[in-house]
């Protein structure tokens, strides 16, 4: 492999620094279904205008920006470098595979997220607020000032340098894949990772357990959670997901009906005891 290129232009220097702005935005407006997805479409807007001149394709690459998204904040605009750079190539190349651009963003956001949320919230956010509460103990009224000045210029620093890392990164190495014929390849194994980061959000995120047991002459003969573990742990919430996806996408059921309907249910089965 050559050397990453680093030269950009003044056009793609603007679009960084637009990109890293409205970076800000993107937990502005979460949905449960989308997460932090219109973030994502609003920092890539700049570059979906430069990139596409067709009303067609400029609508499916904001229609393709508007996917679930959900990762730790300090590392997302590296994400955001990489995707802009993938659908500038998009643009160019008439063969390159655009489901390529979403498998790439899902399989980084899971990963990037654990190594965010461990170093910055777990380790860095630690360690200010340890030495902002000494200097606030000793009357130091500059203590707040040097909680939110030692977490936030590492982040912020992280932040505008991994935007223009993943856009460098990906216009030398996502052009070489592109011309080495290895791009499908990529497409399939960024495709895993993501399938198996949803896998593992799901069995992290719904949650239901079963409280109705079998129960004779006032003992209790079978827990029904302990029995439905042991043949499959997380079956029944597995189960839910899988009937609000096919409901979601086989029969178009609005997911604010699926989100309304998952409440009812919740609290019919809480009042009756099952769960």
């Amino acid at each position: 492999m050559s050397k990453m290129k680093t030269n950009l232009t003044t056009a793609e220097k603007q679009l960084l620094r637009k990109m890293y702005w409205r970076s800000f935005s993107l937990y502005a407006a979460v949905t449960p279904s989308k997460q932090g997805a219109s973030g994502v479409s609003y920092a890539m807007q700049p570059f979906i205008d430069q990139f596409y001149t067709d009303p067609e394709a400029r609508r499916a690459a904001m229609i393709r920006q508007m996917a679930y998204f959900n990762t730790n904040v300090a590392m997302y605009p590296f994400i955001l470098g990489i995707s802009a750079s993938m659908e500038k190539e998009n643009s160019t190349q008439t063969d390159f595979n655009a489901e390529s651009i979403n498998a790439v963003k899902t399989s980084l956001m899971g990963p990037l997220a654990g190594v965010g949320d461990s170093v910055f919230w777990g380790v860095l956010r630690t360690i200010s607020a340890g030495v902002a509460v000494s200097l606030a103990q000793s009357g130091n009224i500059l203590a707040p000032i040097v909680f939110l000045l030692m977490f936030n210029i590492p982040v912020q620093w992280l932040r505008w340098k991994g935007g223009t890392l993943g856009y460098t990164l990906g216009s030398e190495y996502i052009t070489q894949l592109y011309q080495n014929g290895l791009i499908n390849t990529l497409t399939k194994a960024a495709g895993i990772v993501g399938l198996t980061m949803v896998g593992a959000m799901s069995a992290q995120m719904v949650k239901l357990d079963i409280k109705w047991n079998m129960v004779m002459n006032g003992q209790t003969v079978m827990k029904t959670q302990e029995m439905l573990d042991q043949i499959f742990v997380g079956l029944i919430p597995l189960t839910i997901t899988l009937i609000c996806f096919y409901l979601l996408h086989k029969k178009n059921v609005s997911i604010n009906y699926l989100i309304l309907a998952i409440i009812v249910l919740g609290i019919g089965l809480s009042l009756l005891g099952i769960a």
